[in-house]
């Protein structure tokens, strides 16, 4: 359903959105009908690709990626389809799953079928992309405290009834809010419709924290691979465009295994809280110092905005492609 705009900037902030996810999906597709038209005849041997950032054509070095770290030997024959649209906007291919019924939705955004010698791999590729200059936050995993929680727990991650709660009072869910006590927030200068993180009861923070910590490499596999129950095709590999590009040809990206890219991301930090001050919006004149959960690569925060108010929101970290260096 399409979002009423509330006021003008609301509007623009919509359509934005709405932009920066065509953007998206324009580069998924092409991306899709590139792998599409390679010629496999063309292209043996396959070159090496030694590091995780390339320069080239997106769908020749995935495609090379894919066979290298599967060692596929003797490709006689490729075949892709688009499936990022599936979720958002009800656009991609169609597919049925084993069952036979139509896939409404898979955090793989580009199917890869790969005939070598006389067998059949099939690759599942999460695409991110950025338009800017310079590499930006990119959404990983957008839901609720709720939905979050039972998802964790549907992967065997224990979180309990009080910590969801906690998680609750950090999106700011009805009923969880400084604004269900009219004394709770006589002073205060923060956001009065959601709690701060710094702000959760101690004992119900330090569980949170305590199961970030423990479960890192769990919930970082959940967030890049199992967000969608039953997806019949998760993703086995990460494509990120990392910046805007002039020549689709011959643009930068990065390349990953999943594993590979939750691996890196486990090395690269534990769960840590970053100190930050409100810049900007309704409350840019709050005095306090909130705390921003995040570990490895991966960054929470509540989302916010006005069309989805009270939702946990997942991003890669800003450029963290450029943070593993050159020879990981």
């Amino acid at each position: 359903m399409a979002l009423k705009p509330q006021n003008k900037k609301h509007e623009a902030q919509i359509l934005a959105g709405t932009i920066g996810r065509k953007k998206g999906h324009n580069f998924e597709k092409d991306l899709t009908c590139a792998l599409n038209l390679i010629d496999v005849r063309q292209i043996f041997p396959y070159p090496n690709i030694p590091h995780h950032i390339v320069m080239g054509k997106p769908s020749l070095l995935l495609l090379y990626y894919v066979a290298q770290k599967k060692e596929l030997k003797n490709i006689k024959k490729i075949k892709a389809w688009w499936l990022g649209g599936l979720a958002t906007s009800g656009e991609g291919d169609k597919l049925t799953d084993k069952d036979g019924q139509p896939i409404a939705k898979s955090k793989s955004d580009v199917l890869i079928e790969i005939q070598h010698g006389d067998k059949v791999d099939i690759a599942g590729i999460s695409v991110k992309t950025c338009d800017k200059e310079t590499p930006t936050n990119d959404q990983l995993y957008f839901t609720t405290a709720s939905a979050f929680c039972g998802l964790l727990r549907a992967n065997n991650i224990p979180i309990s009834k009080d910590a969801e709660i906690a998680l609750k009072m950090f999106c700011g869910d009805a009923g969880f809010r400084p604004t269900d006590s009219l004394a709770t927030i006589k002073e205060r200068k923060s956001d009065p419709d959601r709690w701060f993180w710094e702000e959760l009861p101690k004992k119900l923070r330090l569980e949170l924290e305590a199961a970030f910590i423990k479960y890192q490499k769990e919930i970082s596999t959940v967030l890049l691979q199992k967000a969608y129950p039953n997806d019949p095709y998760p993703p086995e590999f990460l494509l990120h465009q990392t910046k805007k590009y002039s020549n689709i040809n011959n643009c930068e990206v990065a390349l990953f295994t999943i594993d590979e890219l939750i691996d890196l991301s486990c090395k690269a930090c534990r769960f840590t809280l970053k100190p930050y001050f409100v810049r900007k919006g309704r409350f840019k004149g709050d005095p306090s110092k909130h705390l921003a959960p995040r570990f490895g690569f991966i960054q929470m925060q509540r989302g916010g905005q006005k069309q989805h108010p009270t939702q946990l929101q997942f991003n890669l970290q800003a450029g963290y492609f450029y943070k593993i260096g050159e020879n990981a």
